[in-house]
């Protein structure tokens, strides 16, 4: 079994086990058990059947693990992400237990992440560190891309009247050639992740139209510009008052100049900050396996990871971006 009191005697087995260190962790716990204990002052429901409480905040039967542990297993989960009946056989427990217990942890893990762009306009920190800022393009302030994941295939369903309803064809992406969860990530120059969008069918939603539906770009101040890739050809016509790098695109019997390319491959130096971010993401298996679970919990689980590894950012900062 793998407890708080374990990785105790052995630290350096936390950052393989949970994605982050002891010490991150015992950080982490000292705030998530105040954020736990006022979500569950604020209830109101059951969790099963969302009935009206009836008894105070701590009756009934008490966990077999206590609250840390708790904790350690959720992270654990997220990190491995193995099916429950494995999980339950580390912890003793049954799988609907295990359940509970995921779902009662992860809903304190969403509650205390947000990102800077989940505020209204205005209300977003300045980024006022030099060492925050790309040199050759001081004026970025995020770093789009968006995040595919494998899900298992849909299956098809009849509705009322015995049509056979197509499940399959929105999650199917032509691109990765299965069906697919997207999310759209913005970084700051640093690596801070400053907004995730829901989950999304893949196959359904083209990166520019994601972009589009989050009107994230409408939230830059005017001396804020965005760094795109190509995929997100034509956004500029959406908001031309807005500073957007992005990459020369090829046309048909347009072949790209020898300038233009160069300027790519100066641009994409800089860009790779958002992939060097997702790869953080995808330490935690539940982002990089096929996704398993209810497609409706999967923008919780991304919002949570990326939480995680704004933590881990702040305390091992990601390499600097600069001309050298």
């Amino acid at each position: 079994m793998i407890t708080y009191e374990r990785l105790s005697q052995r630290p350096q087995a936390a950052r393989s086990l949970l994605g982050m260190s002891l010490q991150e962790f015992d950080n982490l716990y000292i705030e998530f058990a105040l954020a736990h204990a006022e979500r569950q002052m604020n209830e109101t429901k059951t969790r099963r059947g969302q009935k009206r409480r009836q008894r105070a905040v701590g009756a009934g039967a008490k966990h077999k693990h206590s609250l840390k542990n708790r904790l350690v297993m959720t992270l654990f989960w997220l990190r491995v992400y193995m099916t429950y009946e494995v999980l339950g056989f580390f912890y003793e427990l049954d799988k609907t237990n295990i359940e509970d217990n995921l779902k009662d942890i992860l809903a304190t893990l969403d509650e205390m992440t947000s990102f800077n762009y989940d505020h209204p306009k205005g209300k977003k920190p300045k980024l006022n560190s030099v060492s925050a800022v790309m040199d050759a393009f001081p004026d970025v302030r995020l770093v789009i891309d968006a995040k595919e994941q494998r899900i298992q295939r849909p299956k098809n369903t009849k509705d009322q009247d015995g049509n056979q309803q197509d499940k399959q064809r929105p999650y199917y992406s032509g691109k990765k050639k299965t069906h697919t969860l997207k999310n759209q990530f913005a970084v700051a120059p640093d690596g801070f992740i400053e907004h995730v969008s829901d989950s999304v069918p893949g196959g359904a939603n083209h990166d520019l139209t994601l972009l589009r539906q989050t009107n994230l770009l409408s939230h830059l101040s005017e001396d804020e510009a965005a760094m795109l890739d190509k995929g997100y050809d034509g956004i500029q016509n959406d908001y031309p008052d807005t500073r957007i790098y992005q990459p020369f695109k090829a046309r048909r019997n347009k072949p790209l100049t020898e300038e233009q390319k160069a300027y790519n491959r100066f641009l994409s130096g800089y860009r790779i900050v958002v992939e060097h971010t997702l790869a953080q993401a995808n330490r935690f298996e539940v982002l990089r396996q096929v996704y398993r679970h209810d497609r409706e919990d999967h923008s919780q689980i991304v919002r949570i990871v990326s939480g995680l590894v704004n933590r881990r950012i702040q305390s091992v900062p990601l390499k600097s971006y600069t001309a050298a």
